[in-house]
């Protein structure tokens, strides 16, 4: 059984001639992080307030764990931790008021894991939510979605406003969850936050799923992508007849290739250079991404 499953789930807005969202079928399983890309105003928030039935889609269907979020909207409120785009606080709360207050309504498996996570954020708990900063509301936020252990994370920009040490301990959280084999949907514009802590990743455009990719496969597929400095002058002319090959010229003496596919054409050309220093970058998912996804798009 799908942790998440939608069947071509569309929404048109009351009087929009468009709709906002149009025929998204994914699955989510069990254990998997998911990651859902796009530019403001995509349909990620919008796909979000669906699968919660805090709007209702005007045709297809969803179910969270087997249930269909619209006819059991209150059993899938118990399997989720919500995370909102725009956290809205009672702000004359103190964070342990409000703490304990979701804890009535969903109770932590385990007090300790709340505990944990009090500490590991940082969290101050006895000021008035209007007090705290953006970064503070936020690590409230994040613990109310995270402190009953639900078996599915729903979580909009999740790490706005925190530091990065704050964004380092929610990536930890994360693998936390996956590990005991909760499913994490995150919307996010943010491919460096999604390449850290993601499975699969999903590119929405206007409405529409237009690619889906495994961070593996997409890792596995991409041009690589080498920094190289020469003793001498670049052998430009050679590389200029490797396939597959794209060079970008820094210095006389000092490039940078994209390569696709096999490495030898381009170690031969090396081999016949003085060679000082060969630097590999980490991998940029996000041009790839955005390659991948252009791809989709022309083979529509």
């Amino acid at each position: 059984m799908a942790a998440i499953e939608t069947v071509e789930l569309s929404k048109r807005y009351s009087g929009a001639k468009t709709y906002a969202l149009t025929n998204l079928s994914l699955k989510v399983e069990p254990g998997e992080v998911y990651g859902f890309l796009g530019a403001n105003g995509a349909g990620k928030s919008t796909t979000i307030r669906t699968l919660l039935n805090f709007i209702q889609p005007t045709r297809g269907s969803a179910a969270i764990m087997g249930n269909d979020i619209v006819k059991d909207s209150v059993a899938v409120k118990r399997d989720v931790g919500y995370l909102a785009g725009e956290v809205a606080l009672y702000r004359k709360m103190t964070g342990r008021h409000f703490l304990k207050y979701m804890a009535a309504l969903q109770p932590p498996k385990h007090r300790e894991y709340l505990k944990h996570l009090v500490e590991v954020f940082h969290a101050d708990l006895n000021r008035p939510l209007s007090e705290l900063s953006k970064g503070n509301r936020q690590k409230i936020g994040v613990i109310q979605a995270f402190m009953h252990e639900p078996a599915v994370l729903i979580l909009d920009e999740p790490t706005s406003g925190l530091d990065p040490l704050m964004q380092e301990a929610f990536y930890k959280e994360v693998k936390t969850a996956k590990t005991r084999g909760a499913a994490v949907f995150v919307s996010s514009h943010n491919m460096a936050e999604v390449q850290r802590m993601c499975d699969r990743v999903g590119f929405i455009r206007e409405g529409k799923l237009v690619a889906e990719q495994s961070i593996a496969d997409l890792t596995a597929t991409a041009a690589q992508t080498f920094d190289i400095t020469f003793a001498d002058t670049a052998p430009l002319a050679d590389l200029q007849h490797v396939k597959h090959l794209t060079v970008k010229s820094l210095a006389p003496n000092r490039i940078t290739v994209h390569v696709q596919g096999d490495l030898r054409p381009l170690l031969q050309v090396l081999a016949r250079s003085r060679v000082k220093r060969l630097d590999k970058p980490e991998v940029n998912l996000e041009e790839e991404f955005l390659h991948f996804y252009e791809q989709k798009e022309t083979e529509r």
